[in-house]
């Protein structure tokens, strides 16, 4: 399971695997690539939950160890 992060820490992180935006269309904010569509959290206090991270995470096929590494 992932830690607790800043949502724009995790929009950093997430350009760092090649992921571009994000963008808005509709109500939640998406950030794509190679055609997939990732759809991350709205901005809101305080930091992400770990286990919506690590939910992003799998969708993103990003494993825990290149995400530590990020």
């Amino acid at each position: 399971m992932s830690n607790p992060i800043k949502r724009s820490e995790l929009i950093r992180r997430l350009r760092r695997c090649g992921w571009e935006g994000p963008y808005q269309r509709g109500k939640h904010p998406f950030m794509v690539k190679d055609g997939i569509r990732l759809t991350i959290p709205n901005p809101h206090r305080g930091d992400i939950d770990g286990s919506l991270v690590a939910m992003i995470l799998k969708e993103a096929e990003i494993s825990d160890q290149e995400w530590r590494n990020l």
